[in-house]
């Protein structure tokens, strides 16, 4: 199969992973086709060495072609150590010609009029053997995609932005790879934990703890164990027994089995001595000057002018953290602005000498 794509201009790529079922999730379809209009599925679960697509997908002669691309990258670098180059983001192409959907089945229905069916989205795609349906699913993907890069390069290329997105698809061919593994500190993220008093707090993190060696052992992802919400309640009520555990929406009867070990670690962390009480690592609001606040709310104004402009959004122009950095900067002239961290090359070429003039005027 690899050797048949020697010679290819094009290749769409797609996967299907199975995380909305599994804990540990894990890239269970590769989905191919080819400018020539060959189109494949490739099973990594059957076929484990997927190393002989390396070098194609190494290939920047090759554009690959992908649609939403940072999760396939950063799964398949983490699954089969595969490196980007000649990455081509249709979504991010999407976004910069300023359409108004940008979703890959909004785009085939209105650029070709083609309507994709969304019935095999959320299947278990560890499953085997596919049907049918899910193989025909699966093909669709990727079977329009190199005529919808094309249409938008095209596009783009008139617009004079075709630059922009290849860059902007080469810094997303270039992130790291997916982890696995705890994150110990992935309570702090719950949504409502600052409201929480220190001692809530802790009984959160022993919650959160317990459902994630639970996810673990059983294979089941950790959001549909318990909700968010779910662990935010069990902080902030933390039950004592069996009645007032079942008072909790979303805990039991499916988890009856586990009410002793739940109990017992909200008991252990509502008896922690003061001294272990958990501290939020949070990094304080950095003061901001007045001539910076003066130079944020300049650059905002020529962003927005410059959107409507370009009728693109806003955040394609300048997203909100490389305006306050370059705020943060005062530059005094273009050449300072490569010192902003994340503004790339076609941004600095672009803008830059309206970015350093209006934050000097401000």
């Amino acid at each position: 199969m690899c050797e048949s794509l020697a010679g290819a201009g094009a290749l769409a790529l797609d996967t299907e992973s199975d995380s909305l079922h599994h804990h540990v999730e894990k890239v269970c379809l590769v989905q191919l086709a080819t400018d020539g209009g060959d189109a494949c599925l490739v099973d990594p679960l059957s076929v484990h060495d997927l190393s002989p697509l390396a070098p194609i997908m190494a290939d920047p002669g090759v554009a690959k072609v992908l649609h939403g691309a940072d999760y396939d990258v950063t799964t398949l670098k983490r699954d089969f150590g595969f490196r980007f180059a000649g990455l081509f983001d249709t979504m991010i192409a999407a976004r910069f010609l300023g359409l108004p959907e940008i979703g890959l089945q909004a785009l085939l229905r209105t650029e070709f009029g083609i309507a994709l069916t969304k019935e095999s989205q959320k299947d278990d795609w560890s499953r085997r053997p596919l049907t049918p349906t899910q193989e025909a699913y699966a093909l669709a993907d990727v079977t329009h995609l190199i005529a919808l890069y094309e249409r938008l390069a095209a596009r783009l290329e008139t617009a004079g932005r075709l630059e922009w997105v290849r860059e902007e698809s080469s810094a997303v061919a270039a992130l790291e790879p997916a982890r696995r593994g705890r994150d110990p500190e992935a309570w702090q993220k719950v949504k409502g934990v600052r409201r929480l008093t220190r001692r809530q707090q802790a009984v959160l993190r022993a919650a959160h703890a317990w459902r994630d060696a639970l996810a673990e052992r059983t294979d089941v992802p950790a959001f549909k164990l318990l909700s968010s919400e779910t662990l935010l309640e069990l902080a902030e009520r933390q039950p004592r027994d069996i009645t007032a555990l079942a008072a909790i929406k979303g805990l039991l009867p499916r988890l009856r089995r586990e009410a002793e070990a739940i109990l017992a670690a909200i008991a252990r962390a509502a008896e922690l001595p003061e001294d272990e009480l958990p501290l939020l690592t949070s990094s304080p609001r950095p003061v901001v000057s007045e001539a910076t606040r003066r130079r944020i709310d300049a650059l905002r104004s020529w962003r927005a002018a410059e959107a409507t402009r370009l009728a693109v959004d806003v955040s394609v122009v300048l997203p909100q953290r490389l305006l306050e950095r370059v705020a943060e900067l005062d530059p005094r002239e273009s050449a300072d602005l490569e010192r902003v961290e994340g503004l790339r090359r076609w941004r600095r070429e672009t803008f830059g000498e309206a970015l350093v003039r209006v934050a000097r005027a401000a």
